[in-house]
């Protein structure tokens, strides 16, 4: 927990969760929907309006029911319809089954699960996406693997099999009556196609899957897909490939998770980039937001509690609908820009009471993300973490299969939904207070409001001062304390703390107070602000270099008119790619080390701590405290993150 050299009060947005969000209107009072929408001005009446649906058959075959907002049992493609949605996504695996007919999992997305889902799409008035991983399963940026049965082929060949492939899987489309609106030749391609990593190879790859598309479906928009916009200039880079290869494509397509994809005004720079700069059509393919942090399936999420995740939206139907509204506003205004997409919106829990009682059934009919028979052709991921529903929290349908009002965004956004102003959800207040010092509470907290803009409202806690008094009174400890501010529960986290000699503990402020040594001249030492990667707050000291030996520095900070006593220092890290390794904590009084305590770094999020403890400190001295890193690399090269330094009397 971030230490505080006061008592302040800390409003942050990345701790809220656990009041799943309701919007207080009711429904029957706003013509049917209770969320606050706004009309997205200027929206092209053909501005695609998509949902990858890729699970619904395997969620039906595992005994899902989709409901409309009557509460009547409809085909979940007519309640998309009838919502605004406007095109359906659906990957489609080469063959995503073992020698025995098992599934993978994930959908078991094969070229008949997508006529299926086309064929219901195509009935209700909607175009289809078909997204060719060109994979037997998932294809995303960290694996992008050839399909067994073109395992052993040369670049020309694959090709020709890929062109096949294409061909034969639009042909059983069209010969189905399928509308087909447009053609992925990849999925995530961010430098890696169907186990190629060259752009030579790769543009190949996309101009025999155009080609195909082309023949098969001239009325249909040729796309390519990358992720991670907030990387600008691969995504420029990826462009200029595709322009200097002469790759024949229609749409630039980007997945936008505002987790972890940066803000919308990058979005926006980069795709405003690549539409003029190249003349080509952009839009956002795959995005999605949590309702709520609570898991329905037993099988842990993505996004659920604890998650140290850019939260720009609170973990509400609203917040949902926020997200979605955003992200058409942004691309509405792109230039060049025709659509957005919401990934798996359908994909919801299956089963019932047990963990186990669920993953028979994602085994048997293939509704979890992997199952187990995934293993002979991903055997590191899938064949290892193989399970359930990761993203149930993130569709627009409940655990019961009746879709949230969220979903009517892509309707309403053409007129705008005119709800009153009002609080829909408070954001949990976190008090940071040095031992035996007064604990004083807020009297206002911060309400996130259905527009997503911020308020303080007058809050009530339900506390007696006695109460307080024995809290300030104790020891190192957190406690919980429970109001009500507008019919809204509120939460408020007293953390007694021992008060920290240090300033700026937790690089929040930058490297103000630190003293950075570099002794080898490390490619990148700084200060970095990313919160993802931090052990606190959002900001932590950040080093990487690339050479073998040349990860050495210093970190440390001076602390002087210290009071007498015994005092207590501890630091973190974690990083990796370190190779060998002299990583330690240390502590000096006027100069002379008088303590370390060795740490090690492993793997992304693993964090250490070390901890010195009796540092005897006599008047007048000064101790300075700090971490010596010293990593001889591996791989691509040493990296690690440092945070949360605290020194403190131990005798509080």
């Amino acid at each position: 927990m971030k230490r505080y050299l006061s008592l302040t009060i800390a409003l942050m947005l990345g701790m809220l969760g656990g009041f799943p969000g309701v919007n207080r209107a009711s429904a029957e009072e706003f013509g049917g929907n209770p969320l606050r929408v706004g009309k997205v001005e200027d929206l092209p009446e053909d501005f695609i309006m998509g949902v990858d649906a890729s699970s619904v058959i395997v969620e039906e075959d595992s005994g899902v029911k989709y409901y409309n907002f009557a509460g009547e049992e409809q085909d979940v493609f007519a309640t998309l319809a009838e919502s605004g949605v406007t095109h359906i996504r659906v990957r489609v695996w080469n063959n995503p089954y073992d020698a025995e007919g098992h599934g993978y999992g994930g959908g078991n997305n094969d070229i008949d699960k997508a006529v299926a889902i086309g064929e219901r799409a195509t009935r209700y008035g909607m175009k289809l996406i078909v997204d060719f991983h060109y994979s037997d399963f998932w294809a995303d940026p960290s694996k992008q693997m050839v399909p067994l049965a073109w395992a052993d082929m040369d670049l020309d060949t694959k090709s020709e099999a890929l062109y096949a492939y294409t061909v034969d899987c639009l042909t059983k489309l069209n010969e189905a009556g399928v509308a087909i609106g447009m053609v992925q030749l990849g999925n995530e391609t961010n430098g890696a196609l169907c186990g190629e990593t060259l752009w030579p190879n790769i543009q190949q790859l996309m101009q025999a899957g155009s080609r195909a598309v082309r023949e098969c479906c001239p009325d249909a928009l040729v796309a390519v897909h990358f992720a991670n916009p907030e990387n600008a200039s691969a995504y420029a880079n990826y462009a200029k490939q595709l322009d200097r290869h002469e790759v024949d494509y229609d749409v630039f397509a980007s997945s936008y998770y505002p987790y972890w994809h940066g803000t919308l005004e990058n979005l926006t720079t980069v795709l405003t980039t690549v539409a003029e700069k190249y003349g080509k059509k952009v839009m956002v393919m795959e995005t999605s937001y949590a309702y709520t942090i609570e898991d329905t399936d037993f099988s842990g999420n993505t996004i659920g509690e604890g998650n140290n995740v850019i939260q720009n939206y609170p973990y509400t139907v609203q917040g949902q609908a926020n997200e979605i509204w955003d992200v058409i506003n942004t691309v509405a205004h792109i230039p060049g820009g025709i659509g957005v997409c919401y990934w798996e919106g359908t994909w919801i829990s299956v089963g019932g009471s047990s963990w186990e009682e669920n993953a028979a059934i994602w085994e048997t009919y293939g509704s979890g993300w992997a199952s187990k028979y995934a293993a002979v052709y991903d055997p590191n991921d899938a064949g290892k973490y193989y399970g359930g529903n990761a993203v149930d929290n993130q569709a627009l349908f409940d655990e019961t299969g009746h879709p949230l009002p969220s979903l009517q965004v892509f309707k309403l956004v053409r007129s705008g939904n005119d709800v009153p102003l009002a609080p829909d959800v408070l954001e949990d207040v976190h008090l940071m207070v040095n031992l035996h010092s007064a604990v004083k509470l807020p009297e206002t907290v911060e309400a996130i409001m259905n527009d997503n803009s911020r308020q303080a409202i007058s809050v009530t806690w339900d506390v007696t001062g006695e109460a307080l008094q024995q809290m300030s009174d104790g020891g190192v400890e957190t406690y919980e304390i429970t109001g009500t501010a507008d019919g809204l529960s509120a939460r408020c986290y007293v953390h007694m703390v021992r008060r920290n000699m240090l300033v700026n503990d937790s690089f929040e402020d930058g490297d103000i107070g630190w003293t950075i040594t570099d002794l080898k001249k490390a490619s990148e030492l700084y200060v970095e602000d990313k919160v993802t990667d931090s052990l606190t707050g959002t900001k932590h000291m950040h080093f990487w270099s690339a050479m073998p030996n040349s990860v050495e520095f210093t970190v440390e900070q001076a602390a002087e008119n210290l009071a007498p006593g015994a005092y207590q220092f501890s630091i973190s890290i974690m990083g990796g790619d370190a190779g060998e390794t002299d990583i330690y904590a240390y502590a000096k009084i006027d100069g002379e080390q008088v303590a370390t305590a060795p740490l090690t770094i492993t793997s992304y999020g693993s964090w250490d701590t070390a901890t010195i403890e009796n540092i005897d400190v006599a008047e007048g001295q000064t101790v300075t405290v700090g971490i010596y890193v010293k990593c001889a690399g591996a791989g691509n090269g040493a990296w690690g993150k440092i945070d949360d330094a605290v020194l403190a009397l131990m005798a509080e």
